[in-house]
């Protein structure tokens, strides 16, 4: 494999969830003309992993045990911001509940967390690894 071709969230509400992602999280989609949205503007795709249920659970809720009120979660994805703080209260502004805000990890990145309208686990990071 050379790279991670595509990835996203299958949609339940695409209203919904166009808000999130377009306007919430600023991305620019495209749109053919049966309602599919994309974009290519995201540059590649860093890392692509596979991320232990239990380990997921202690990253986000601090148990190894996800909460009884929530199903199993099938995916993740991480957006890497140019500003975690403003992009933080932004998505505070719009009423999005966060799991995690701008929590600093050992390793150096800055993470706000949430449950996405798909109810998928999206991350808005500042990774200082992965810039150029």
């Amino acid at each position: 494999m050379l790279f991670v071709a595509g990835f996203g969230p299958i949609v339940r509400d695409p209203a919904a969830s166009r808000n999130f992602y377009s306007e919430a999280l600023g991305l620019e989609f495209k749109e053919d003309t049966n309602g599919y949205l994309y974009t290519r503007q995201l540059g590649d795709a860093k890392p692509f992993a596979l991320w232990p249920l239990a380990q997921s659970a202690e990253f986000f809720f601090g148990t190894d045990q996800l909460p009884s009120n929530l199903a199993v979660r099938q995916a993740w994805i991480e957006f890497n911001a140019g500003n975690i703080e403003n992009s933080t209260e932004e998505l505070k502004s719009q009423g999005y509940a966060l799991l995690v805000a701008t929590r600093k990890e050992p390793w150096g990145q800055v993470d706000t967390r949430m449950l996405g309208p798909e109810g998928q686990l999206v991350g808005i990071t500042q990774t200082p690894s992965m810039r150029k």
